[in-house]
């Protein structure tokens, strides 16, 4: 019997380990977990449960205390474990809230024009539907931040390249 098939398998599987160790295991993928970051809730006090950016009620996640989280219109979460038509749009467009402007959402609802989100100072923000929500929020935070603005009513962010402002009801809240 030749051991040189022998010989030659282990060479491979030899080969084969060094480049696994030298080559390919310095690049491999670290695995990673990140939890969900919840963007509203449904429900208020301790029935809430927390919605993603994505649509996904994740009735485990902890919720923040302060500040809270904006309000969805819902009595109970969907049995589907997912959020669906406005109530999804409402969610991508608090999940492309910038940081800054997240202590300052009240709650979102459904109007009219599409998807509004009020701000704790009651401006409301009027974005349509969720298509540019980062550019939306941009504009958004623009005129927000404008000091030649010190009451307004509404935002509306439709086209977010020249938002509509106006009003004087509600005084700007300050500056974090």
């Amino acid at each position: 019997m030749s051991r040189r098939p022998l010989l030659l398998a282990l060479a491979l599987l030899v080969g084969v380990a060094a480049i696994y160790f030298f080559l390919v295991r310095d690049t491999a993928v670290a695995p990673r977990v990140s939890a969900p970051r919840a963007v509203a809730t449904i429900g208020s006090g301790a029935d809430a449960i927390a919605v993603t950016g994505a649509g996904e009620v994740v009735p485990w996640l902890p919720l923040p205390e302060e500040p809270g989280l904006p309000l969805l219109p819902l009595s109970e979460p969907p049995k589907s474990g997912r959020l669906a038509g406005p109530m999804l749009q409402q969610a991508h467009v608090l999940g492309a809230a910038p940081v800054a402007l997240r202590p300052y959402l009240a709650n979102s609802y459904y109007g009219e024009s599409g998807v509004d989100v009020e701000t704790t100072a009651g401006i409301e923000l009027r974005f349509g539907d969720d298509s540019q929500a980062k550019k939306k929020w941009k504009a958004a935070a623009a005129v927000l931040a404008d000091p030649e603005i010190v009451e307004l009513d509404y935002v509306d962010l439709h086209s977010p390249s020249s938002p509509a402002y106006g009003g004087s009801g509600h005084t700007l809240p300050p500056s974090p």
